[in-house]
């Protein structure tokens, strides 16, 4: 009699614990489940924030197709709090996670967590961002980020025809958070490129400011990206009429599109005068502004096969097969080289984008045109 009532007890604690757990959730710091059924492998998925559009589509594609393979998902978005980061994870960890694949927030803030894994011989996948130093890391898969940054410089490049002008032309640069290790590949490959024109005096920044770290954005936040620009089109009159501005080098979308509606803002109208920006991911906000004529290009990294990817990797560690790369010299993450596999890029512009991302079924019409 006293068992039963003792599994009885149990029971209705563990209903009120789950009905408690659901009615706390907020809509960043937010845990979507999926998957087969208790005892298969688990897979503990740790995004960012659900801020930034990417960070959606990444987890949803990665729920959708760890689920299809028969994994369990834990699935969690961590408000671009280092802090909550952790704690998922670590919570993860303590349920029986048997592979982590982490998108981090800051690559330096997770040492101390992921030791915890590496104890337990659980195998990480860094996603997309580089997770540095921990020995914990097993593997990294990422883009080419440093041709990311390349293919943003060669686009203002060309757009300038710079190799065949004297200038100057005026050029500014944003790129993302300082705890996001990917902004030491996007800059340096977009200033290997444009570098030697910002020595020769082709190119000119009217605030000065090329270093990568007084260029960074932080949280790679639109909002911070417009204060930085609408100070420096204050400090130096960048405005229709005034110190001309025939170039910004934008990291990715988010920062790109705070530079856009500070230009707005500014009085410049979309146009063959209006300057040339960049970006990457191909936010559908950023697709809608190159279609109005206020952001030249974005660099499309297609999520379904960095995620597809990713897939295949925890599949090959699920069934003990060898895990596919092909890198082992480029990513250091202060320990060791860490076995990467890259996806490819593309350049998408005005004149691609509709074969790309409504034709190649990335977006709808109606997502693109509203």
């Amino acid at each position: 009699m006293k068992q039963a009532t003792k599994k009885i007890f149990m029971i209705l604690a563990a209903a009120v614990v789950v009905a408690l757990f659901a009615a706390c959730g907020n809509d960043d710091a937010a845990t979507t489940g999926g998957g087969a059924a208790d005892g298969a492998f688990r897979v503990g998925v740790s995004m960012p924030t659900m801020d930034l559009q990417r960070w959606n589509q990444d987890g949803a594609n990665l729920r959708e197709m760890l689920t299809e393979r028969g994994f369990t998902v834990d699935l969690q978005f961590a408000a671009n709090d280092v802090p909550t980061q952790v704690s998922q994870l670590e919570n993860m960890i303590g349920a029986g996670a048997d592979v982590l694949v982490i998108a981090a927030i800051d690559g330096d803030a997770l040492t101390e967590v992921l030791a915890t894994a590496e104890a337990q011989n659980i195998p990480v996948i860094a996603y997309d961002r580089l997770i540095m130093n921990t020995s914990a890391v097993t593997y990294y898969a990422t883009f080419d980020n440093f041709l990311v940054g390349q293919m943003q410089g060669e686009f203002i490049r060309d757009a300038l025809d710079l190799p065949n002008q004297s200038g100057p032309f005026y050029i500014e640069f944003f790129t993302g958070d300082p705890g996001d290790n990917n902004i030491n590949f996007f800059f340096p490959g977009a200033m290997s490129i444009l570098q030697p024109f910002l020595d020769d005096g082709t190119l000119v920044s009217p605030s000065g400011q090329t270093d990568i770290m007084a260029v960074a954005t932080l949280g790679w936040s639109t909002e911070n990206a417009q204060t930085r620009m609408e100070n420096l089109i204050a400090l130096n009159n960048l405005v229709p009429g005034g110190h001309p501005l025939h170039a910004v080098m934008c990291s990715n979308d988010s920062t790109a599109q705070g530079v856009t509606n500070a230009l707005l803002n500014a009085g410049w109208t979309a146009g063959a005068d209006f300057p040339i920006i960049t970006g990457q991911d191909c936010d559908i906000i950023s697709v809608r502004n190159m279609i109005a004529g206020t952001q030249a290009m974005s660099v499309f990294k297609d999520t379904r096969v960095l995620a597809a990817n990713v897939v295949d990797m925890v599949s090959a560690i699920a069934d003990g097969n060898t895990v596919r790369i092909n890198n082992t010299t480029d990513y250091h993450n202060g320990i060791r080289f860490i076995p990467t596999y890259l996806s490819d890029p593309i350049v998408a512009t005005l004149a691609n984008y509709r074969e790309l991302l409504i034709d190649g079924g990335y977006y709808t019409e109606a997502e693109i045109y509203g």
